[in-house]
């Protein structure tokens, strides 16, 4: 079963668990520009620029995380990308699966723009661009 926090949650299971594990499955340049938090591992879920699958994506997951049943968070920009690959890795066999939920950058406002609403920065939780 795949749950769900939300990003100030996360932060402090985070604290509290240091064996936890947080991916960041975005894009390589959503990763280095838009920024991460500091200790996320990057594993993007699908690249650009033909946005296809990273077919890769479970094997690498397996080398940073070798025990099934290490907690896993994982974190997109809204949330979405970040539930698929979450999925994929529940059908590998992984136990503790928590997505963060309005991901890093946050749902659309009624402006149609990400950040004002909610998510990882807009929580104010530590991040840092490369």
């Amino acid at each position: 079963m795949i749950e769900n926090l939300t990003p100030q949650q996360t932060w402090d299971f985070l604290q509290k668990n240091p064996a936890a594990i947080l991916i960041d499955v975005r894009t390589r340049m959503e990763y280095l520009f838009v920024g991460h938090p500091p200790q996320a591992i990057h594993i993007p879920w699908i690249e650009a620029p033909k946005w296809q699958l990273n077919p890769d994506f479970v094997r690498h997951v397996s080398h940073d995380s070798p025990d099934l049943d290490t907690p896993i968070f994982l974190l997109c920009r809204c949330g979405q990308r970040s539930l698929d690959a979450a999925v994929a890795l529940e059908q590998a066999g992984y136990t503790h699966l928590i997505n963060i939920t309005d991901g890093f950058e946050g749902l659309l406002d009624h402006n149609l723009q990400r950040g004002n609403l909610n998510g990882w920065r807009f929580s104010g939780l530590p991040w840092q661009q490369s």
